[in-house]
C-alpha cells in the first residue's frame, strides 16, 4: 500500500510543509511520498490521476483544512484503490470535530495505525462535500470567511465570526426554497440551511449533533428567518448543539434525515457553501452517497458520541 502526503502550503496560519517533513523523516519503515499542491483544485486532478496510473490501494493523507479535505476526497471518488487520511493542519478542521478533534489525527502514528472504514460523501452536481453543504447566512458566512482569511485580526481563527457578523446585516432574509426528499421545508425564504454529513461547521457550531457520516443520510437544519435578538440566543443552543432539545428553538426550524435535497433559488448568482467553497447557481440537487470512500479513523478517535435516532 502506497502513502501519499497532500500538502497544501496555504492552509492555516503556517505552512505546515516542513514539519510534516521532520517527522515522516523520523519514521523508520515508512515508505512515503509527499505532494504539495500549487493551486486551487490541483490536489482533485493529482489524486485522480494517481488512482489511474497506479493498480495498488494508496492512502491519501490530506494535509490541510477542509477545503484541502474536500479536494483530496473528490479526487478519491469513484477510485476503489483510493484510501483517505487526515492530517489536520487547517484553520477550521471541521470535518474531524465528528471524531472528537484534531489531536488524535495529528499524530501521524495514529493515523498510520488506524483503523479502515467506510464513509457517506454528499454530491452536488459534479462536486462534492465530505462535511457540509450549506446556504443562505451561512454561504454569506463562508464568503467573507474566504476573502478575510488570511487577514490579521478578523482572519484566521476569528474568520467564522467576522463572516457572520457581515452575513448579519446582508444574508438574514434568503429567498429560496428548499425540499428534503420532496417535503418543503420552508415558506418563501431562509435564515440558513445545513445539509451536513460530519457534526460541525464554523470552527465550533455543533450544526448536526445527532449525525452519523455512514448511514446514508445527511442531516438537513433549515431555520426560517427570525430577528436579530433571537437568532443571537439560538446561536449559543446552536454552538453546543443543544438547540434541538429547546421547544422555544426548534418551533422556526425545520431538521429532517434526507437522501437528496433540492434547492430553488430566487436568483441566479444564488451561493452554496460545499466545505467551505462556494461555488453559485440558481438551481441546486444535493444528494449523499453512501460508503462511497475507503477513510482511515485514527487509534484513538472516537465517532460522535451525540449520534443516536431523532423524533422528526
Amino acid at each position: 500500500m502506497k502513502n501519499v502526503f497532500i500538502v497544501n502550503p496555504y492552509a492555516g496560519r503556517e505552512n505546515a510543509l516542513e514539519s510534516i517533513k521532520a517527522i515522516l523523516a523520523s519514521k523508520e519503515d515508512f515508505e512515503y511520498e509527499i505532494y504539495v499542491t500549487e493551486h486551487k483544485g490541483d490536489a482533485t486532478e493529482y489524486v485522480a490521476k494517481k488512482c489511474e496510473e497506479c493498480d495498488e490501494d494508496i492512502v491519501f493523507y490530506s494535509c490541510g483544512g477542509d477545503g484541502t479535505l474536500n479536494e483530496v476526497a473528490s479526487g478519491c471518488v469513484g477510485h476503489s484503490n483510493a484510501v483517505l487520511a487526515v492530517y489536520p493542519c487547517g484553520s477550521g478542521n471541521d470535518y474531524v470535530k465528528y471524531y472528537g478533534g484534531k489531536e488524535v489525527f495529528l499524530d501521524i502514528d495514529n493515523l498510520i495505525n488506524g483503523t479502515e472504514t467506510k464513509i457517506d460523501i454528499i454530491k452536488v452536481g459534479d462536486r462534492y462535500a465530505v462535511n457540509a453543504c450549506h446556504f443562505g447566512l451561512d454561504s454569506a458566512v463562508a464568503k467573507k470567511m474566504n476573502e478575510v482569511r488570511h487577514k490579521k485580526i478578523v482572519g484566521g481563527r476569528n474568520a467564522y465570526n467576522t463572516g457572520v457578523l457581515y452575513a448579519l446585516l446582508t444574508a438574514t432574509k434568503t429567498k429560496c426554497k428548499v425540499y428534503g426528499d420532496g417535503e418543503h421545508l420552508n415558506g418563501e425564504r431562509i435564515l440558513l440551511c445545513t445539509a451536513v454529513n460530519g457534526s460541525h461547521v464554523g470552527s465550533s457550531y455543533k450544526c448536526a449533533p445527532y449525525s452519523s457520516n455512514n448511514d446514508g443520510y445527511m442531516e438537513v437544519c433549515c431555520v426560517r428567518p427570525i430577528s436579530i435578538f433571537r437568532f443571537l440566543k439560538f446561536m449559543k443552543h446552536y454552538k453546543d448543539g443543544s438547540y434541538l432539545e429547546i421547544e422555544n428553538v426548534k418551533k422556526f426550524l425545520q431538521y429532517k434525515r434526507c437522501k437528496k435535497v433540492e434547492i430553488i433559488a430566487g436568483q441566479k448568482n444564488f451561493a452554496i457553501s460545499l466545505d467551505g467553497e462556494v461555488i453559485e447557481g440558481d438551481r441546486f440537487q444535493a444528494e449523499i452517497l453512501e460508503k462511497a470512500i475507503r477513510f482511515i479513523v485514527p487509534r484513538g478517535a472516537v465517532e460522535n458520541p451525540s449520534a443516536k435516532a431523532y423524533a422528526q
